[in-house]
């Protein structure tokens, strides 16, 4: 068994998770992993955890019903409302989470682009 930097490995069990998804690619943007659908960005790898977009009202219920969710701020610097981030110790618990990442998946795919 080869041994892998753990963010390499990481970013390959998220991989494996979201590039299942019908019609996800992954790109990396400004030094980050992020995952796109429609050429439009739903999800990214953070720090030790995934930024997730969502409306507003699901964005901020997960942030007050769940402890292992944040407001989304990559390099420290605040993004919309629409962005929280899931904290998970082991990248492969984020199976947890993919009605969530679907969720966003949809979301993002719905909105049209500004």
């Amino acid at each position: 068994m080869k041994a892998e930097k753990p963010e390499t490995s990481r970013k390959a069990q998220i991989d494996a998770l979201l590039l299942k998804l019908p019609g996800v690619v992954g790109k990396k943007i400004n030094g980050l992993d992020a995952y796109f659908v429609s050429d439009k960005m739903f999800a990214c790898i953070s720090g030790k955890g995934i930024g997730l977009r969502l409306p507003v009202a699901a964005a901020t219920d997960l942030q007050f019903s769940r402890e292992n969710v944040v407001p989304f701020q990559p390099g420290g610097m605040a993004s919309s409302r629409e962005w929280i981030q899931i904290d998970r110790a082991e990248a492969t618990d984020y199976e947890k989470d993919l009605e969530l990442f679907q969720a966003a998946l949809d979301f993002v795919k719905g909105t049209r682009s500004r």
